[in-house]
């Protein structure tokens, strides 16, 4: 089933425990979606491992932080420890991908990678077992409210039909510009995990607009995203 994952980027930074109570309760979010930006990866410096564990205390919401900075290889693990339940390292930022996500999954969190606009997936085809989630971006990295770029759709695609021709239990999460008017595109071409912050955080209800994505997004996979998990 579509899962919707609210990202924080878009929300009031000074009232973070209360942002994410905004997008809980019943049929709330998923997860979080905890955007970490070193101003070196990406342009932009944005939060480290003692806000993602003060904010693990705040929310049963389980937390998919995505790390858009370099040396993940050095730095993944202790977004593990610091309560994060899915870590993504990017593809080209990583030394050893495989072995950092084996790591990440042996301190008890899903493993997942992420590939800039530019970067194909077929490349990656071996490691995708290795892999609990695969982040198609769908806008450059290091800033919310950009708009969708709509020639990553045949790419999504392509990473969709990869993963069934594996046979595997892995999600594909999409990440950028992902609104009401772009999320059933998204679906359609084999996402089933959808990054959403100002179509969110910009709503009167950001619990509604949740529930609103997540019927818009399941409605459009229709029978081909029954059964995913």
């Amino acid at each position: 089933m579509a899962q919707i994952n609210p990202s924080i980027l878009s929300a009031d930074f000074a009232r973070l425990a209360e942002e994410a109570r905004r997008v809980g309760g019943a049929d709330g979010a998923d997860w979080l979606h905890v955007d970490v930006m070193d101003n070196h990866f990406v342009p932009n410096l944005t939060l480290g491992t003692p806000v993602v564990e003060s904010l693990g205390r705040a929310t049963d919401i389980p937390l998919d932080c995505h790390l858009m900075i370099e040396e993940p290889d050095r730095w993944a693990p202790a977004y593990v420890e610091a309560g994060a339940g899915s870590v993504t390292f990017h593809a080209e930022a990583a030394a050893a991908p495989v072995r950092l996500a084996r790591e990440i999954r042996a301190k008890g969190a899903r493993a997942s990678m992420a590939l800039k606009p530019a970067t194909p997936v077929e490349p990656y085809e071996d490691l995708l077992p290795e892999l609990d989630m695969l982040l198609v971006m769908t806008v450059e990295p290091g800033f919310g409210g950009q708009a969708f770029l709509d020639i990553m759709l045949p790419k999504i695609r392509r990473t969709r039909q990869l993963i069934d021709k594996h046979g595997l239990q892995m999600w594909l999460q999409v990440d950028g510009g992902v609104s009401a008017a772009t999320i059933e595109r998204c679906a359609e071409a084999g996402a089933d995990v959808f990054v959403a912050g100002s179509a969110v955080y910009g709503a009167e209800d950001p619990a509604a607009a949740v529930r609103a994505l997540r019927r818009q997004a399941a409605a459009a996979a229709g029978p081909a995203g029954e059964g995913r998990e």
